[in-house]
Parts: C-alpha cells; structure tokens; sequence
C-alpha cells in the first residue's frame, strides 16, 4: 500500500477560472525519496500543501489525497501535524521562537509531550545535526544553512512519517545546499523517512533520489525510476536545462547506454568515450574597456557600532555595460555590498563611487531617479497593491508598452494577488517592476531563486538585452550555472573583502567547491569548459566520440 498517494486531484482557486491542478495523480510508497520537478508556475507548491492539511489553501477540490491509504480528512489534526512534516523554502517564514532550543521543542510542546521525553529528544536531536553549540543562539544569528537544518531538525524532532520540502536549497550556497541534501539522504537512508522534495536545482539531488516526478500545467506527466525517465527525454526537450550535467552532456551528445546521473558517472562513461586531441577553446574576446559605473574603494561597514566588520576591507569595481555576478556563502556580506550600493547603508570608510560621483554627493533622491534600483532577496517586500497590473501600473502606466519585449507573458496573471503568485513568478513580476524605473545601474539578490531553467534562459536574455543598452548589472547569486553561462566576471566574496574576479571560463576552472558540475566532470580531459555547452563544442571540434 502506497503511504502518500493523489488520485485525480483537480484544484481551483477562488475567484480563478482555470485549476491550478488538474487531473494530478501520483503514489509514493514508503521510504522512497521522490523528487517533484516542473516549470515555474507549474502547480509544485500547491501539490505539496495540498499534502499537508494544515497548509492546505482555500479552494474547490475534486479527487483526494491519500496517506496510508486513508484520505487526509479522515484524521485529526494531531496525528497529520506530527507524521507529515513541511519544510518551507524561505528559512526565516518558519522560525517562530528566539531561541534554537525553543524551536525545537515548540512542536513538542504542542503534542503534550512529556518533559523528561522533550529533553531527551532535544539532546539527541542536536546532537545527530551537529547543533550542540547552537542551542543558546538566537536564530536570527545564525546563517542562511544552519536556519535551514534548525527547520528540518524542527519537523524530524516530531519524527514524521512523510517529509515534504518546497525548495528547501533556494536561498543557500552551494556548499550549504549540498550538506543540506546529504542530510535529508541520510535521513532517508537511515531512518526510511519517506521524502517528497519539490526542487529546481537538479545537480545534486537527482543523484540521491529514487523516484521522478515531472508535473506541466497542474498535472503530474511522468513518474519513474530517474534513470529511465531521463533516458526517455527527447534530445530537444525544454525539461532537460534543468537536469543535471551528466544527463545533458548524455542527451547532447547522442550517447548509448546508461544515462549517467552524477559527476562521477559522468567521468567514467561519457568523458573516456570523447577525443579528446584539442584541449581548450579560444579566449573569448576581451571586452572594450569602458568607464566604471561601480568603484569601491577600501570600504568597512559594520551594522552595530560594537558589533564586527560585515565589508571589511572591500575593493573592487564594475564597469559600464557589465554583467557582472558576485558570489559566496551565506553571511559572506554580499546582501551588504547591495544595500550599500544602493544608498542604504553608509560605509564608515573608504569610498564608493556611482558613476564617477561619491554616493554621499547624490543629493536627496537623485541617486534613485533612473540611476540605481535594488531588486531585494525577498521580493514580496516590493509588493504594495491588490494585483499584479496594479503592481507595474503603479511604476509606469504604459507598462504594457515599456516591457514588449520582456520574455514572460504576464497576462494571465494580471488579475491575481501578486502573493498568490508561485515563487518563481513572483520574482519575474518584481524584475519586471523594477526594470519600469529604467536604472543605469540594476542591483540583483539572488534574482534566480525559484526560476525553473527555461525562465532563467529569459532572464538571462533580459539582462543581456539592458547591457546591450549599456545598463550595469550588478547580480549576487548562489546560481553557478547562471553566472558561468551569462555573466562578463565573476567575483568571489569572502568575509566582506573581494578574494578574487575574473571572467567565468578562468574564475570557475580554478575553484574546487564554487564551480560548475560540468567543470567537475571535464577536468584533465579539457581545459577551462565550465558549462555543458562548452564540452560539447569541443567534443565537436574534436570529432565528436571514439
């Protein structure tokens, strides 16, 4: 008997003519780990909190949701709320008390657990995550990753019988997404947690999972095994952009045989099959020095007078047209860097400089009409009106006019609630806002999050499309792929100082942990190929397989 199962379940919103889900029919059996990939948009959301009663939205419903082979209905509440757990993909939205210790034992405290239980829990909870030295702090001191793991010690702490996940990594670094997802594997593994985990980022955890669900437009269209499914892809289907290296590199370059799934699969079967005679690419061309839109100067900033340096030291500079990503671990200060950028912060020292002018020169808003706009890590703060048209009518009247040329078609969402938006389209609607105030200078945090890989190509041409009219764009992002693929430099930010920049090809072939998986699985075969594209142009120049 399946533990989690929907059957035909079509849901639709109040006041929204077309369901959100549609048919949707999956079954999960105990212990799998499934992942749930699709389009922005897609219904991956909705699916999920449909599994979890207290999350479920306001809706018509049609179909059921199965767990242990008993609609969700037929329990009460106590039993869903402790054996069906919910992780959610912004940190800071489930955290509810000041204390790690509190957060724990906040789910148990509501069960009616008893103390001598709860502290025994608590301690071999820690313990297993690696959080002892944590259970004083304050949350709200702790990193991006470690508010994360405190969120999945919250719900395992309840020991769950099903884990569902709703972009659990979006907002972490790639090393803390990695151990994040080592963690939910080994829970998996260990303790036969049956895990349904809705993600955009492919790489790592596609490896792990045992079971693929692929939803379009509210239904679930495929569910199999990973590697039989992905083998079964079209060479030209949108899905695969999202889908690990390996799987890419298989399908681009008309491989037989097992599809590989990981970076070391990869390396065993793919690479030894390539020829391998010619090494490298050419250089690309340098690009024509222009003037700087951005120069930092040997600039600190700390938040409290006492507290430490978040900008220690920090020089760097961007110059006019540039498309230039800025990369590091969570709490390395790059949201900082942003907020100074924009006016929000001021430096004690050092100097910053927007467009050859100290950023103290720019008197009362002249700094903010048509210079520089910030797109914040959380957009739901730019978000001031009842629905979507309200929101880019509110910049610019002509909206319609000015963003003809956007690559996202925002007409049927036009009439909802900017926060009924899914995550991803939430973050289109508040890049296309703040494209309508026509910036020289585009400030980006972590704009990628929650975009599928088809909406990141848009981005991508978006922003392509503003330093062709000669718009700097100044982008952090955890998104590696992204910044190997579009971005002029990259520059890697560490403890508030700039370590190092260069263009992606050199930057991301000489790091070992920020790089790509397509670096990872061509190194001592080619030089300098950090994105898929890359390998199989030279694989082509080379003749292609032995």
């Amino acid at each position: 008997m399946a533990l989690l199962a929907a059957e035909h379940l079509t849901v639709t919103f109040p006041e929204c003519e077309a369901p959100v889900l549609s048919d949707a029919s999956f079954s999960l059996e105990a212990g799998d780990f499934a992942v749930l990939c699709g389009a922005t948009g897609c219904g991956k959301t909705t699916l999920l909190r449909m599994c979890k009663p207290e999350l479920t939205p306001r809706c018509t419903q049609s179909g059921a949701v199965l767990f242990d082979g008993q609609p969700l209905s037929a329990y009460d509440r106590k039993r869903t709320a402790s054996q069906i757990g919910f992780v959610m993909q912004h940190p800071e939205q489930q955290i509810v008390t000041d204390r790690v210790w509190h957060e724990l034992a906040f789910g148990l405290e509501n069960m009616n657990t008893p103390p001598e239980i709860m502290r025994r829990r608590i301690a071999e909870i820690a313990s297993y995550f690696g959080m002892e030295d944590w259970l004083d702090r304050d949350p709200a001191s702790l990193s991006g990753g470690q508010k994360q793991l405190l969120n999945l010690a919250s719900v395992m702490i309840m020991q769950p019988r099903l884990l569902l996940l709703d972009e659990p990594t979006a907002q972490l670094d790639p090393i803390a997404a990695a151990d994040f997802l080592t963690t939910l594997h080994r829970l998996n593994r260990d303790f036969s947690v049956t895990i349904l985990l809705a993600e955009h980022r492919l790489e790592e955890v596609i490896p792990q999972c045992t079971t693929l669900l692929r939803m379009d437009r509210g239904t679930v269209v495929m569910q199999d095994a990973p590697r039989r499914l992905l083998a079964q892809l079209p060479a030209d289907a949108p899905v695969l952009a999202g889908m690990p290296a390996a799987v890419r590199l298989y399908h681009a370059l008309h491989m037989q045989g097992e599809c590989p799934l990981s970076v070391s699969e990869a390396r065993q079967s793919l690479m030894p099959q390539l020829i391998c005679e010619k090494k490298a690419l050419p250089e690309p061309e340098p690009r024509p020095e222009a003037a700087p839109a951005v120069t930092v100067s040997e600039a600190y900033f700390r938040y409290e007078r006492s507290g430490r340096d978040i900008l220690n030291d920090l020089t760097f500079s961007v110059q006019t047209g540039e498309l230039y990503c800025m990369i590091g671990g969570n709490g390395a200060g790059k949201s900082t860097v942003l907020g100074v950028l924009a006016g929000l912060y001021r430096c004690y020292a050092g100097t910053v400089e927007i467009f050859g002018k100290r950023i103290r020169d720019y008197k009362q808003r002249s700094l903010h009409q048509n210079c520089v706009t910030l797109l914040p890590q959380d957009v739901q703060t730019v978000f001031l009106c009842n629905t979507a048209a309200e929101e880019l009518a509110e910049t610019d009247r002509h909206y319609a006019e000015t963003l003809r040329d956007f690559p996202f078609d925002f007409t049927p969402l036009l009439s909802q609630h900017p926060y009924d938006l899914s995550g991803g389209e939430q973050q289109l609607l508040a890049l296309a806002k703040v494209m309508l105030t026509k910036p020289r200078l585009l400030l980006l945090d972590e704009p990628t999050k929650g975009l599928d890989a088809q909406s990141r190509l848009r981005l991508a041409e978006v922003l392509r499309g503003l330093t062709a009219q000669g718009v700097t764009v100044l982008m952090v992002t955890h998104d590696i792929e992204f910044a190997a693929c579009h971005a002029d430099r990259c520059g890697f930010l560490s403890r508030g100082a700039l370590i190092s920049a260069d263009i992606p090809a050199r930057f991301f072939s000489e790091n070992a942990f920020y790089t790509t998986a397509a670096s990872r699985i061509s190194r001592g075969y080619y030089q300098q190929t950090v994105t898929v594209e890359q390998i199989v142009k030279l694989a082509e120049e080379n003749g292609g397989c032995r």
